[in-house]
């Protein structure tokens, strides 16, 4: 949401200045170099990342028109659905979790949490989990490397999906270039014409290099490092459960498990322990 305010405030910005210079706008708008300019960035996008990275692209960007799902109330819901979980597990033994885990969208517990239920990188990921404790078969230090192979992964497919789209808006500079080089090559073409004539034609082979690196700057590559940051903060998501998971596997009591998650968490997006308190109590009741 603060992105698309942002996205405001560039092109305004930009769009003021110009016409308390007396700019005209109408000189801004050449349909054509933003053919050549978006046309070329989107074809070399397509050209240099298979399809996964596509979709995550589009869908990561889409997403950010929605606001941060991993905030606060976000981990409070974690932190307690955690915790009903590790205690079920406890009163009940780790067989009680199994209709759970193997059905998610059946279960119970996880209908109580629409927020975590429809993440599913982390639903996936505490489920599966839970799947090989089930099993028995596992040390907690080969559990350690799962997990954390596991978070690599996701962390690697999120990055080249960050730098595929980085890489578009460093491209973009270029391709202003390219369309400002074509406008100057039409321009040639009418060297013995009117001056007035020549002038238009250089203004608009000049906005090619004008929106190729706004685009960059202003708006590609800030989404960018927006996707990046949003990317951070499911990590942050998911290493909370890594936490919690392992102190469970070590044989740590169900308060003490999500306390250690809870102090992974960053302090802004942190639930206090009094806070921590009163939601496990609830649940415990």
């Amino acid at each position: 949401m603060f992105q698309i305010g942002g996205i405001a405030i560039v092109f305004a910005s930009v769009i003021l200045g110009y016409t308390m210079h007396h700019g005209k706008l109408a000189v801004l708008w050449q349909p054509t170099e933003f053919i050549i300019i978006g046309g070329a960035g989107i074809g070399s996008f397509i050209i240099a990342n298979p399809p996964a990275v596509l979709k995550g692209a589009m869908r990561g960007l889409l997403g950010l028109v929605k606001p941060n799902p991993f905030n606060e109330s976000a981990f409070a819901e974690l932190l307690q659905l955690l915790f009903e979980i590790f205690q079920t597990a406890r009163r009940e033994g780790l067989v009680a979790l199994e209709a759970h885990i193997e059905d998610p969208d059946q279960s119970a517990i996880f209908a109580k949490y629409p927020g975590f239920a429809h993440h599913h990188h982390a639903r996936a990921f505490l489920c599966d989990t839970l799947k090989v404790l089930l099993t028995g078969a596992v040390e907690e230090h080969n559990l350690t490397e799962i997990l954390d192979v596991d978070l690599e992964r996701m962390h690697e497919e999120e990055a080249a999906i960050t730098s595929a789209v980085n890489k578009v808006g460093d491209a973009m500079p270029g391709f202003g270039i390219v369309a400002a080089v074509l406008g100057v090559v039409i321009t040639m073409g009418s060297i013995g014409g009117a001056a007035s004539v020549i002038g238009e034609k250089v203004a608009a082979a000049l906005v090619g290099t004008f929106l190729g690196v706004l685009l960059a700057y202003g708006l590609i590559n800030p989404l960018a490092s927006a996707l990046e940051a949003r990317y951070r903060s499911e990590g942050a998501y998911l290493r909370t459960i890594r936490t919690a998971l392992l102190a469970f596997a070590r044989g740590d009591s169900p308060i003490t498990c999500v306390e250690f998650a809870r102090r992974g968490i960053d302090p802004s997006d942190r639930p206090s322990f009094s806070q921590l308190e009163g939601l496990t109590r609830r649940k415990a009741a």
